[in-house]
């Protein structure tokens, strides 16, 4: 089976008038790997398919909606969108290669990690998904990743499983790049990188050091040089120049 999503017809029900004035149908999606599951749901009025508006008094008829092509919506999505397993790329589309640089075919097939500015960012990160997803059924936090051309940006990352207990057997994740609204103004080291992705969420040294594993003494220290590469004289100052402000 070719890596692109393979998408089966749509199967219209047997009475249609049951189910006036919307139609049901299921959609099935296969992967490489098999069916991830089975889906309904309520297309838009068929008015076409039977006559004009109840109550409108110009007899109007509405144009027939066109076939909704789910492959075509997944690669015109405004976010980056993946489909991955074992963090490796299944298939992806072409926003998610406009944000990072690349061709998008080219990285179907890839690790996650060519989108991490470092491998021990890719690690710690893929670390800390599993107890996060498995209690929360989904993952998210903003993160500064790396375009093709070595770039560093700010990109807001949100990730569900297809199952909760095994976070990283297959799921879709979605990349949102918000670097026009937060620039990477300087150099950071990779846990520099980590400790700032966590400041501008609002944690604690506290916080930060049990979500990192470190203690937060160490987190105060990563702040004070944040602040000083920043030309921040207080934490709150610190904060706004990560967010661009």
């Amino acid at each position: 089976m070719p890596r692109a999503s393979a998408l089966r017809g749509l199967r219209q029900p047997a009475n249609t008038a049951d189910h006036a004035p919307h139609a049901i149908s299921e959609l099935t999606v296969a992967r490489k790997w098999g069916t991830i599951r089975e889906i309904t749901y309520l297309p838009a009025y068929r008015a076409a398919t039977r006559g004009a508006h109840a109550g409108d008094p110009t007899g109007s008829v509405s144009p027939p909606m066109p076939t909704f092509d789910y492959q075509t919506a997944f690669h015109i999505a405004p976010v980056g969108l993946v489909i991955s397993r074992q963090r490796i790329i299944e298939d992806c589309n072409r926003q998610l290669g406009k944000i990072f640089g690349y061709a998008h075919e080219t990285l179907i097939g890839q690790s996650f990690q060519v989108l991490y500015p470092s491998p021990k960012e890719f690690e710690r990160i893929g670390e800390r998904i599993p107890p996060i997803m498995s209690t929360q059924g989904v993952y998210s936090d903003e993160r500064i990743m790396r375009r093709a051309n070595g770039e560093l940006f700010w990109c807001h990352v949100t990730g569900r499983s297809l199952d909760v207990k095994d976070p990283h057997a297959a799921g879709l994740w979605t990349f949102e790049d918000i670097s026009a609204t937060r620039r990477v103004a300087v150099a950071l080291t990779a846990r520099e990188r980590e400790i700032a992705a966590q400041l501008v969420q609002g944690k604690t040294s506290k916080q930060i050091g049990k979500i990192l594993e470190i203690s937060p003494r160490t987190v105060d220290i990563y702040r004070a040089r944040l602040m000083q590469k920043y030309g921040a004289g207080t934490a709150t100052e610190l904060v706004q120049r990560l967010l661009g402000n």
